[in-house]
């Protein structure tokens, strides 16, 4: 599959930026159709002192629901990739030396841009814990 080496490059990126205190978040967004699976958001957390993400997921079903899912940073490309093609066509990560978006476009091919940074400061929790290393 061609678009393993891309998943792989972004998810590098991802993993670098959290590594260098730069990552302020990450969003999987642009559904195909209307599925229930509106949005998946990623953050830093800190749990039992050691750095890990958050996946929130929300959920349009009878009303807007969050379901909030702790993960290690090793199992972010294993518990992500899954939704991407299927259902979101775009994953945006933000940190604060630029913008970088992972698109698939009609034919389901992945390409990486990048643009000038949305965010000035990383994510806190990240911060906080570079910090205390």
């Amino acid at each position: 599959m061609p678009n393993l080496i891309t998943y792989s490059d972004f998810f590098n990126t991802v993993k670098t930026s959290i590594d260098e205190g730069t990552f302020a978040k990450l969003t999987l967004a642009k559904t195909i159709g209307k599925p229930e699976l509106q949005n998946i958001y990623v953050r830093t957390t800190i749990e039992d002192a050691v750095l890990k993400l958050s996946v929130t997921f929300k959920i349009y079903k009878e009303g807007l629901q969050e379901i909030e899912k702790t993960i290690a940073l090793n199992d972010m490309e294993a518990e992500l990739i899954p939704y991407i093609n299927n259902p979101f066509m775009s994953v945006l990560l933000f940190t604060t030396d630029a913008d970088v978006t992972m698109k698939l476009n009609k034919k389901r091919i992945a390409t990486i841009t990048e643009q000038p940074p949305t965010f000035k400061n990383a994510d806190a929790v990240l911060l906080d814990f570079l910090k205390k290393k």
